[in-house]
């Protein structure tokens, strides 16, 4: 019998969720379906319960329904706890399982495909919104030796650090880098930011991305982000759009319902491919 997953958004008709997962079920053999699930503002519950009482099996869940699938889920993972916020429900014997792969996705990209090692490593996170919080934790668990976290209002990014309740957590606002004692020492920047979608870099000094050895854009795209543009002409080593972490924590939601991790490179240059030829 083929079981039943979908991804719930609004809008939804742009995820490409649907071609990932069924390139992960042709490689590693697995009778399932998956589908775009466009559920009305006001009815996340309802289209939910809907789609559980019809046999679904899972949901990987975008924007806006994140906070809604975190209150949704009867039992969630540390990772989703600490991030606030659920992308990928399970539904079992036992009820509904909330995890969040974001961040998981993110540190395998960067540590498996991009070869950066984040043990010991100091980190930039530029921004404070949902998305630095998604991936927050899974950097420190990574091993992360510092995560400064800077945003144009100060007090979000104080918040966020207090939140994560580590000693290797500051936060500070935008205007405040230019003082960092070793702003320039970084050796990983993130941006969880929104800018590239805006045609526009996040406003962080330029010594923060001189010696970086890795600029990463958290939205991806078929030409480089303004971020990345940025880190290049600064002298940064390497820039990756996110697209290996779109890809990646598909992988581990595919896991998680599975059983099993599919390969994520040929997926990943299928992607690739296609975003460019679109």
């Amino acid at each position: 019998m083929t079981d039943r997953y979908a991804v719930i958004g609004n809008p939804i008709a742009h995820s490409r969720s649907p071609a990932i997962h069924a390139q992960f079920a042709r490689q590693t053999g697995q009778d399932i379906s998956y589908e775009r699930l466009l559920a009305p503002l006001d009815g996340f519950v309802a289209t939910v319960d809907a789609f559980r009482a019809a046999g679904g099996r899972g949901l990987n869940v975008t924007v806006p329904f994140k906070l809604q699938a975190f209150d949704y889920a009867l039992r969630r993972s540390p990772r989703a706890q600490a991030a606030g916020a659920v992308n990928t429900l399970a539904f079992d014997a036992d009820g509904v399982f909330g995890d969040n792969t974001d961040g998981v996705g993110m540190v395998r990209d960067i540590s498996g495909r991009l070869g950066v090692a984040l043990a010991g490593c100091r980190v930039l996170l530029v921004g404070a919104g949902g998305a630095a919080r998604g991936v927050l934790l899974p950097l420190l668990e990574a091993g992360a030796a510092s995560v400064l976290i800077a945003n144009r209002t100060a007090a979000k990014a104080h918040h966020l650090a207090g939140v994560a309740d580590d000693s290797r957590v500051r936060g500070c606002g935008f205007d405040a880098l230019e003082h960092e004692r070793g702003a320039g020492s970084f050796e990983l920047l993130v941006n969880a930011t929104s800018a590239g979608l805006d045609d526009a870099a996040p406003p962080i000094p330029d010594a923060c991305y001189r010696g970086a050895r890795l600029a990463y854009d958290m939205v991806y795209g078929a030409r480089p982000t303004p971020f990345m543009l940025r880190a290049s002409e600064l002298g940064c080593a390497r820039v990756s759009d996110g697209l290996g972490m779109l890809v990646e924590q598909a992988a581990e939601s595919f896991r998680l319902w599975r059983g099993v991790r599919p390969a994520t490179a040929p997926v990943l240059q299928r992607m690739r491919e296609e975003i460019a030829g679109a």
